[in-house]
């Protein structure tokens, strides 16, 4: 499997999802444009995520820490933590992220990329997809 997600300054490429994997994991390849916009500081329910640093430095907040992932670099977010992410740089950034287990899959971030697609979304209604989908906005 191979889907390619784009949403403003993010690149999601899913190598494998929840369906294939029967709920193992989901894994993504994420590159965050410079200074894009990112989606608020947030937690996971029900799943864990591990982030590996493949180019560039993304910053992560990860329960008030600031975290630089650079390449080589890696990082776990355990469920219940509140985090965000940032490119503060003027290159791209790009990270391998491993949902563990795989219970949010692409969808989410399909209907993520619908609502941004019309312009500035609605925070009501992205508030309502982080929901439906185990995200809780901090």
């Amino acid at each position: 499997m191979s889907e390619t997600i784009r949403m403003g300054g993010l690149e999601l490429e899913f190598l494998h999802d929840k369906q294939e994997t029967s709920g193992s994991l989901d894994i993504f390849r994420m590159t965050v444009q410079p200074k894009a916009k990112v989606p608020a500081p947030h937690y996971h329910q029900s799943w864990d995520e591990t982030v590996y640093g493949l180019s560039g430095t993304t910053t992560f907040r990860i329960g008030g820490a600031e975290v630089p992932v650079s390449v080589g670099d890696s990082v776990f977010i355990k469920r219940g933590v509140v985090h965000g992410f940032s490119n503060e740089s003027d290159a791209p950034a790009t990270c391998l992220c491993v949902l563990t287990p795989g219970v949010l899959g692409p969808g989410y971030f399909r209907e993520i990329a619908a609502l941004l697609a019309g312009g500035p979304p609605d925070p009501a209604k992205v508030a309502d997809v982080m929901k439906k989908y185990g995200l809780v906005v901090a």
